[in-house]
Protein backbone atom coordinates (compact mmCIF):
# COMPACT_ATOMS: atom_id res chain seq x y z
CA UNK A 1 0.00 0.00 0.00
CA UNK A 2 1.43 3.54 -0.82
CA UNK A 3 0.99 6.50 1.93
CA UNK A 4 -1.34 8.14 -0.66
CA UNK A 5 -3.90 5.69 -0.48
CA UNK A 6 -4.33 6.49 3.06
CA UNK A 7 -5.87 9.79 4.22
CA UNK A 8 -3.48 11.57 5.61
CA UNK A 9 -2.45 15.56 5.55
CA UNK A 10 -1.10 16.68 2.25
CA UNK A 11 1.68 18.88 4.32
CA UNK A 12 2.72 14.85 5.52
CA UNK A 13 2.14 13.41 2.33
CA UNK A 14 4.72 16.50 0.57
CA UNK A 15 6.89 15.69 3.76
CA UNK A 16 7.61 12.17 2.39
CA UNK A 17 7.55 12.74 -0.91
CA UNK A 18 10.50 14.97 -0.21
CA UNK A 19 11.92 11.67 1.99
CA UNK A 20 11.31 9.67 -0.79
CA UNK A 21 9.09 6.88 1.23
CA UNK A 22 6.35 5.70 -0.50
CA UNK A 23 5.38 2.63 0.11
CA UNK A 24 4.03 1.46 3.84
CA UNK A 25 5.57 -1.16 5.51
CA UNK A 26 3.10 -3.59 7.10
CA UNK A 27 2.59 -2.12 10.96
CA UNK A 28 2.43 1.20 9.21
CA UNK A 29 -1.06 -0.17 6.73
CA UNK A 30 -1.95 -1.84 9.61
CA UNK A 31 -2.13 1.30 12.32
CA UNK A 32 -2.33 4.61 10.40
CA UNK A 33 -6.16 4.12 9.15
CA UNK A 34 -7.33 3.34 13.03
CA UNK A 35 -5.24 5.90 14.89
CA UNK A 36 -6.55 8.21 12.21
CA UNK A 37 -10.04 7.16 13.45
CA UNK A 38 -8.98 8.14 17.01
CA UNK A 39 -8.64 4.55 18.42
CA UNK A 40 -6.53 3.71 20.92
CA UNK A 41 -3.96 1.19 19.96
CA UNK A 42 -1.57 -1.66 21.22
CA UNK A 43 1.22 -2.85 18.22
CA UNK A 44 3.27 -5.24 18.95
CA UNK A 45 6.48 -5.07 16.32
CA UNK A 46 10.46 -5.55 16.22
CA UNK A 47 12.32 -2.42 16.08
CA UNK A 48 13.22 -1.78 12.38
CA UNK A 49 9.65 -2.09 10.97
CA UNK A 50 8.97 1.37 10.41
CA UNK A 51 6.68 1.38 14.20
CA UNK A 52 8.32 4.95 14.67
CA UNK A 53 6.32 6.18 11.54
CA UNK A 54 3.56 4.38 11.82
CA UNK A 55 2.48 6.95 14.77
CA UNK A 56 4.39 9.70 13.81
CA UNK A 57 2.71 10.22 10.66
CA UNK A 58 -0.93 10.00 11.89
CA UNK A 59 -0.42 11.80 14.70
CA UNK A 60 1.10 14.66 12.63
CA UNK A 61 -1.63 14.54 10.18
CA UNK A 62 -4.42 14.99 12.65
CA UNK A 63 -2.31 18.05 14.71
CA UNK A 64 -1.69 19.77 11.08
CA UNK A 65 -5.87 19.44 10.56
CA UNK A 66 -5.97 22.16 13.45
CA UNK A 67 -8.42 21.93 16.06
CA UNK A 68 -6.12 21.76 19.01
CA UNK A 69 -4.94 24.50 21.67
CA UNK A 70 -1.76 26.32 20.66
CA UNK A 71 -0.63 26.92 24.29
CA UNK A 72 -1.12 23.71 25.01
CA UNK A 73 1.61 19.95 24.71
CA UNK A 74 -0.92 18.25 22.63
CA UNK A 75 1.10 14.94 22.35
CA UNK A 76 3.49 13.00 25.15
CA UNK A 77 5.99 10.33 23.54
CA UNK A 78 7.49 8.45 25.72
CA UNK A 79 10.76 6.29 25.16
CA UNK A 80 12.97 3.98 27.77
CA UNK A 81 16.25 5.56 26.32
CA UNK A 82 17.59 8.85 25.09
CA UNK A 83 19.54 7.10 22.15
CA UNK A 84 15.85 6.30 21.02
CA UNK A 85 14.51 9.63 21.97
CA UNK A 86 17.23 11.07 19.88
CA UNK A 87 16.14 8.95 17.03
CA UNK A 88 12.33 10.08 17.08
CA UNK A 89 12.86 13.83 17.46
CA UNK A 90 15.08 13.38 13.98
CA UNK A 91 11.76 11.31 12.43
CA UNK A 92 10.24 14.12 13.79
CA UNK A 93 12.28 16.34 11.97
CA UNK A 94 12.04 15.12 8.67
CA UNK A 95 8.06 14.12 8.77
CA UNK A 96 6.98 17.27 10.16
CA UNK A 97 9.48 19.34 7.72
CA UNK A 98 6.58 21.02 5.43
CA UNK A 99 4.25 20.65 8.75
CA UNK A 100 3.32 23.63 11.08
CA UNK A 101 4.05 21.18 14.59
CA UNK A 102 6.41 21.97 16.89
CA UNK A 103 8.77 19.98 18.95
CA UNK A 104 11.13 19.24 21.87
CA UNK A 105 12.76 16.35 23.36
CA UNK A 106 13.43 15.69 26.81
CA UNK A 107 15.66 13.29 28.48
CA UNK A 108 18.30 13.68 31.19
CA UNK A 109 21.96 13.44 31.11
CA UNK A 110 22.30 17.22 29.82
CA UNK A 111 23.74 20.25 31.69
CA UNK A 112 21.88 23.17 32.53
CA UNK A 113 21.66 24.87 29.74
CA UNK A 114 19.73 21.98 28.00
CA UNK A 115 17.33 21.69 31.06
CA UNK A 116 16.62 25.44 30.57
CA UNK A 117 15.99 24.75 27.11
CA UNK A 118 13.26 22.03 27.88
CA UNK A 119 11.78 24.03 30.49
CA UNK A 120 11.24 26.51 28.01
CA UNK A 121 9.90 24.25 25.76
CA UNK A 122 7.33 22.78 27.98
CA UNK A 123 6.52 26.17 29.72
CA UNK A 124 5.40 27.39 25.62
CA UNK A 125 3.57 24.22 24.87
CA UNK A 126 4.87 22.46 22.02
CA UNK A 127 3.15 20.19 20.03
CA UNK A 128 4.62 17.33 20.98
CA UNK A 129 7.55 16.31 23.55
CA UNK A 130 9.30 13.35 23.12
CA UNK A 131 10.42 12.08 26.55
CA UNK A 132 12.49 9.37 28.71
CA UNK A 133 10.06 9.01 32.56
CA UNK A 134 12.90 9.93 34.64
CA UNK A 135 13.10 13.57 33.07
CA UNK A 136 9.71 14.13 32.42
CA UNK A 137 8.67 13.53 36.26
CA UNK A 138 11.52 15.68 36.96
CA UNK A 139 9.97 18.35 34.98
CA UNK A 140 6.44 17.68 36.42
CA UNK A 141 7.47 17.61 39.85
CA UNK A 142 8.84 21.57 39.13
CA UNK A 143 5.91 22.64 38.04
CA UNK A 144 7.27 23.36 34.62
CA UNK A 145 4.95 21.37 32.32
CA UNK A 146 0.88 20.95 32.21
CA UNK A 147 -0.51 18.01 30.43
CA UNK A 148 -4.50 18.30 31.42
CA UNK A 149 -4.77 19.35 28.20
CA UNK A 150 -2.90 16.56 26.32
CA UNK A 151 -4.74 14.71 23.62
CA UNK A 152 -2.20 11.92 22.48
CA UNK A 153 -0.12 9.61 24.70
CA UNK A 154 2.24 7.05 23.21
CA UNK A 155 4.28 4.34 24.85
CA UNK A 156 7.14 3.58 22.24
CA UNK A 157 9.30 -0.20 23.38
CA UNK A 158 6.69 -0.42 26.09
CA UNK A 159 7.97 -3.76 27.09
CA UNK A 160 11.87 -2.10 27.69
CA UNK A 161 10.02 0.45 29.67
CA UNK A 162 8.75 -2.17 31.98
CA UNK A 163 12.11 -3.88 32.17
CA UNK A 164 14.27 -0.63 33.25
CA UNK A 165 11.64 -0.42 36.18
CA UNK A 166 9.89 2.47 34.70
CA UNK A 167 6.41 1.47 35.91
CA UNK A 168 5.61 3.76 38.54
CA UNK A 169 6.97 6.72 36.51
CA UNK A 170 4.40 5.71 33.63
CA UNK A 171 1.25 5.48 35.85
CA UNK A 172 2.25 9.15 37.98
CA UNK A 173 2.34 10.42 34.12
CA UNK A 174 -0.66 8.66 33.03
CA UNK A 175 -2.07 10.52 36.39
CA UNK A 176 -1.41 13.96 34.82
CA UNK A 177 -3.15 13.58 31.70
CA UNK A 178 -6.94 13.83 30.62
CA UNK A 179 -9.47 10.31 30.24
CA UNK A 180 -9.99 11.59 27.10
CA UNK A 181 -6.98 11.42 25.26
CA UNK A 182 -5.32 9.04 22.19
CA UNK A 183 -3.45 6.19 24.38
CA UNK A 184 -1.01 4.17 22.00
CA UNK A 185 1.50 1.35 22.58
CA UNK A 186 3.99 -0.35 20.58
CA UNK A 187 6.29 -3.17 22.40
CA UNK A 188 8.77 -5.83 20.85
CA UNK A 189 6.94 -8.52 22.59
CA UNK A 190 3.50 -8.77 24.64
CA UNK A 191 4.11 -10.29 28.17
CA UNK A 192 1.73 -10.41 30.76
CA UNK A 193 2.88 -7.03 32.21
CA UNK A 194 2.13 -5.40 28.96
CA UNK A 195 -0.83 -6.83 28.68
CA UNK A 196 -1.64 -5.48 32.33
CA UNK A 197 -0.47 -2.37 31.45
CA UNK A 198 -2.90 -2.11 27.91
CA UNK A 199 -5.59 -3.00 30.03
CA UNK A 200 -5.09 -0.33 32.65
CA UNK A 201 -4.48 2.53 30.29
CA UNK A 202 -5.94 1.80 26.99
CA UNK A 203 -9.60 2.17 26.03
CA UNK A 204 -11.20 -0.46 23.48
CA UNK A 205 -7.60 -0.65 21.50
CA UNK A 206 -7.14 -1.96 18.31
CA UNK A 207 -4.63 -4.58 18.53
CA UNK A 208 -1.69 -4.81 16.06
CA UNK A 209 0.42 -7.88 16.17
CA UNK A 210 2.90 -8.84 13.95
CA UNK A 211 4.87 -11.92 14.16
CA UNK A 212 8.51 -11.65 15.38
CA UNK A 213 10.26 -11.92 11.91
CA UNK A 214 13.40 -14.18 12.76
CA UNK A 215 16.90 -12.89 11.95
CA UNK A 216 17.76 -12.09 8.09
CA UNK A 217 18.62 -14.59 6.21
CA UNK A 218 21.78 -12.79 5.15
CA UNK A 219 22.99 -12.80 8.50
CA UNK A 220 25.43 -15.53 9.35
CA UNK A 221 25.05 -16.90 12.61
CA UNK A 222 27.56 -19.19 14.46
CA UNK A 223 28.69 -19.96 17.84
CA UNK A 224 31.15 -21.26 19.90
CA UNK A 225 30.87 -23.80 22.88
CA UNK A 226 33.27 -22.30 25.02
CA UNK A 227 34.55 -21.70 28.46
CA UNK A 228 33.99 -18.58 30.27
CA UNK A 229 38.10 -18.04 30.54
CA UNK A 230 38.71 -18.86 26.28
CA UNK A 231 36.29 -15.75 25.56
CA UNK A 232 39.22 -13.60 25.19
CA UNK A 233 41.39 -16.01 23.61
CA UNK A 234 38.84 -16.51 20.96
CA UNK A 235 38.66 -12.84 19.85
CA UNK A 236 42.04 -12.50 19.59
CA UNK A 237 42.28 -15.21 17.60
CA UNK A 238 39.55 -13.69 15.55
CA UNK A 239 40.89 -10.03 15.10
CA UNK A 240 44.40 -11.77 14.76
CA UNK A 241 44.61 -11.73 10.94
CA UNK A 242 41.64 -9.39 9.50
CA UNK A 243 41.76 -5.64 11.34
CA UNK A 244 38.13 -5.91 13.12
CA UNK A 245 36.05 -3.04 11.79
CA UNK A 246 32.12 -2.03 12.39
CA UNK A 247 31.95 -4.88 15.14
CA UNK A 248 29.41 -4.34 18.06
CA UNK A 249 30.12 -7.09 21.32
CA UNK A 250 27.18 -7.52 23.52
CA UNK A 251 26.98 -8.05 27.38
CA UNK A 252 24.21 -7.93 29.34
CA UNK A 253 26.13 -6.23 32.48
CA UNK A 254 27.25 -3.01 32.34
CA UNK A 255 30.29 -4.46 34.47
CA UNK A 256 30.91 -6.74 31.93
CA UNK A 257 31.15 -4.14 29.29
CA UNK A 258 33.64 -2.52 31.37
CA UNK A 259 35.84 -5.53 31.62
CA UNK A 260 35.56 -6.66 27.99
CA UNK A 261 36.26 -2.88 26.90
CA UNK A 262 39.61 -2.97 29.30
CA UNK A 263 40.72 -5.88 27.53
CA UNK A 264 40.31 -4.99 24.33
CA UNK A 265 42.51 -1.89 25.12
CA UNK A 266 45.36 -3.72 26.34
CA UNK A 267 45.25 -5.69 22.98
CA UNK A 268 45.94 -2.53 21.62
CA UNK A 269 42.02 -2.88 19.24
CA UNK A 270 40.23 0.56 18.65
CA UNK A 271 37.33 0.14 21.15
CA UNK A 272 34.73 2.43 22.62
CA UNK A 273 31.80 0.87 25.44
CA UNK A 274 27.93 2.04 25.41
CA UNK A 275 26.81 1.51 28.52
CA UNK A 276 23.96 3.51 31.19
CA UNK A 277 27.24 5.10 33.39
CA UNK A 278 28.02 7.34 31.11
CA UNK A 279 26.38 10.63 30.59
CA UNK A 280 24.69 12.18 27.61
CA UNK A 281 26.96 13.62 26.38
CA UNK A 282 29.95 10.64 27.05
CA UNK A 283 27.03 8.83 25.08
CA UNK A 284 26.78 11.36 22.10
CA UNK A 285 30.65 11.35 22.01
CA UNK A 286 30.78 7.33 21.75
CA UNK A 287 28.17 6.98 18.83
CA UNK A 288 29.33 9.73 16.94
CA UNK A 289 32.90 8.57 17.43
CA UNK A 290 31.68 4.86 16.22
CA UNK A 291 29.29 6.05 13.42
CA UNK A 292 32.23 8.06 11.82
CA UNK A 293 34.80 4.74 11.81
CA UNK A 294 36.56 6.24 14.15
CA UNK A 295 36.12 3.64 16.79
CA UNK A 296 36.44 -0.02 15.18
CA UNK A 297 34.48 -1.74 18.17
CA UNK A 298 31.64 -0.91 20.28
CA UNK A 299 31.03 -2.88 23.28
CA UNK A 300 27.31 -2.40 24.37
CA UNK A 301 24.59 -3.36 26.81
CA UNK A 302 21.52 -3.98 25.08
CA UNK A 303 20.83 -0.50 25.50
CA UNK A 304 21.87 -0.22 21.55
CA UNK A 305 20.25 -3.73 20.31
CA UNK A 306 17.03 -1.17 19.96
CA UNK A 307 16.10 1.48 18.36
CA UNK A 308 19.81 2.65 17.11
CA UNK A 309 19.59 3.36 13.49
CA UNK A 310 22.96 2.07 12.17
CA UNK A 311 23.06 0.46 8.96
CA UNK A 312 26.97 -0.72 8.33
CA UNK A 313 27.99 -3.45 10.92
CA UNK A 314 30.03 -6.08 9.90
CA UNK A 315 29.76 -8.30 13.19
CA UNK A 316 27.65 -8.43 16.20
CA UNK A 317 29.49 -10.64 18.36
CA UNK A 318 27.20 -12.13 21.71
CA UNK A 319 30.16 -12.03 24.58
CA UNK A 320 27.46 -13.54 26.92
CA UNK A 321 23.60 -15.39 25.99
CA UNK A 322 21.09 -12.90 25.73
CA UNK A 323 18.84 -13.30 28.24
CA UNK A 324 16.01 -13.33 26.29
CA UNK A 325 15.10 -14.90 22.64
CA UNK A 326 13.73 -11.49 21.13
CA UNK A 327 16.74 -10.10 22.47
CA UNK A 328 18.95 -12.50 20.61
CA UNK A 329 17.04 -11.39 17.37
CA UNK A 330 17.28 -7.85 18.07
CA UNK A 331 21.15 -7.43 18.77
CA UNK A 332 21.99 -9.67 15.96
CA UNK A 333 19.56 -7.23 13.52
CA UNK A 334 22.01 -4.48 14.29
CA UNK A 335 23.59 -6.62 11.06
CA UNK A 336 23.29 -7.35 7.41
CA UNK A 337 21.06 -4.60 7.40
CA UNK A 338 19.86 -2.71 4.45
CA UNK A 339 19.92 -5.40 2.55
CA UNK A 340 23.74 -5.66 3.23
CA UNK A 341 25.60 -9.07 4.49
CA UNK A 342 26.86 -9.57 7.95
CA UNK A 343 28.10 -12.03 10.35
CA UNK A 344 26.74 -12.68 14.24
CA UNK A 345 28.75 -14.96 16.51
CA UNK A 346 27.43 -15.75 19.86
CA UNK A 347 29.81 -17.51 22.56
CA UNK A 348 28.00 -20.37 24.89
CA UNK A 349 29.29 -20.77 28.15
CA UNK A 350 28.56 -23.92 29.86
CA UNK A 351 25.71 -22.32 32.03
CA UNK A 352 24.22 -20.59 28.97
CA UNK A 353 23.47 -23.27 26.97
CA UNK A 354 19.66 -23.83 28.25
CA UNK A 355 19.34 -20.43 26.98
CA UNK A 356 21.08 -20.47 23.57
CA UNK A 357 19.07 -23.63 22.78
CA UNK A 358 15.56 -22.01 23.90
CA UNK A 359 16.65 -19.51 21.23
CA UNK A 360 17.83 -22.11 18.57
CA UNK A 361 14.20 -23.25 19.40
CA UNK A 362 12.51 -19.93 18.76
CA UNK A 363 14.44 -18.95 15.52
CA UNK A 364 13.98 -22.64 14.25
CA UNK A 365 17.42 -23.68 13.38
CA UNK A 366 20.56 -25.07 14.65
CA UNK A 367 22.89 -22.32 14.77
CA UNK A 368 26.29 -23.60 13.43
CA UNK A 369 29.23 -24.43 15.60
CA UNK A 370 32.74 -23.05 15.33
CA UNK A 371 35.80 -25.23 16.49
CA UNK A 372 37.54 -23.52 19.24
CA UNK A 373 40.81 -22.79 18.51
CA UNK A 374 43.17 -25.76 20.06
CA UNK A 375 45.56 -23.87 21.68
CA UNK A 376 42.69 -22.43 23.67
CA UNK A 377 42.33 -26.11 25.33
CA UNK A 378 39.51 -28.15 25.21
CA UNK A 379 36.13 -26.86 25.35
CA UNK A 380 33.12 -28.55 26.92
CA UNK A 381 30.46 -30.05 25.00
CA UNK A 382 27.37 -28.93 23.62
CA UNK A 383 24.53 -30.94 25.86
CA UNK A 384 21.64 -28.15 26.70
CA UNK A 385 19.40 -31.23 28.02
CA UNK A 386 21.31 -34.02 29.90
CA UNK A 387 19.42 -36.04 28.31
CA UNK A 388 20.36 -35.81 25.04
CA UNK A 389 22.60 -38.88 24.07
CA UNK A 390 26.38 -37.57 23.30
CA UNK A 391 26.92 -36.61 19.68
CA UNK A 392 22.86 -36.95 18.54
CA UNK A 393 21.65 -34.29 16.23
CA UNK A 394 25.31 -33.32 15.79
CA UNK A 395 24.99 -31.99 19.60
CA UNK A 396 27.64 -33.21 22.01
CA UNK A 397 30.84 -33.83 20.31
CA UNK A 398 33.72 -32.11 21.52
CA UNK A 399 33.70 -28.21 20.00
CA UNK A 400 37.25 -28.20 18.69
CA UNK A 401 36.77 -31.58 16.67
CA UNK A 402 34.39 -30.28 14.60
CA UNK A 403 31.89 -32.99 15.33
CA UNK A 404 28.82 -29.63 15.48
CA UNK A 405 27.85 -30.69 11.81
CA UNK A 406 29.60 -29.63 8.70
CA UNK A 407 33.47 -30.67 9.92
CA UNK A 408 36.39 -29.35 8.06
CA UNK A 409 33.69 -27.44 5.87
CA UNK A 410 32.39 -25.61 8.20
CA UNK A 411 35.60 -24.20 9.03
CA UNK A 412 36.56 -21.50 6.29
CA UNK A 413 40.10 -20.33 5.49
CA UNK A 414 42.47 -21.36 8.32
CA UNK A 415 39.32 -22.43 10.74
CA UNK A 416 41.59 -25.55 12.24
CA UNK A 417 43.47 -22.74 13.98
CA UNK A 418 41.15 -20.36 15.35
CA UNK A 419 42.70 -17.58 12.11
CA UNK A 420 41.52 -16.13 9.04
CA UNK A 421 39.06 -13.81 10.72
CA UNK A 422 35.45 -14.02 11.67
CA UNK A 423 33.61 -13.56 8.50
CA UNK A 424 36.39 -16.40 6.53
CA UNK A 425 35.12 -19.01 9.85
CA UNK A 426 31.61 -18.44 8.61
CA UNK A 427 31.74 -18.97 5.26
CA UNK A 428 31.53 -22.90 5.79
CA UNK A 429 28.18 -22.50 6.90
CA UNK A 430 27.05 -19.63 4.59
CA UNK A 431 27.91 -21.70 1.72
CA UNK A 432 25.33 -24.19 3.37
Amino acid sequence: MDFYDLDLNDDVLDALDAMNFTTCTPIQEHTIPPLLEGRDLIGVAQTGTGKTAAYLLPILSMLSDGGFPHDAINCIIMSPTRELAQQIDQAMEGFSYYVPVSSVAVYGGNDGIRYEQERRGLALGADVVIATPGRLISHISLGNVDLSRTSFFILDEADRMLDMGFYDDIMQIVKQLPEGRQTIMFSATMPDKIQKLAATILRDPVEIKLAVSKPAEKIVQTAYICHEAQKMGIIKSLFSDTKPERVIVFSSSKLKVKEVTNAFRRMKLNVGEMHSDLDQAQRDVVMREFKSGRIDILVATDIVSRGIDIDDIRLVINYDVPRDCEDYVHRIGRTARAGAEGCAITFVSKDDQTRFAAIEEFIEREVFKLPVPEELGEAPEYNPKKSTPRGKSGRGGKSRSGAHRGGKGGRGGKGRSGKGGAQGKAQGEKSK
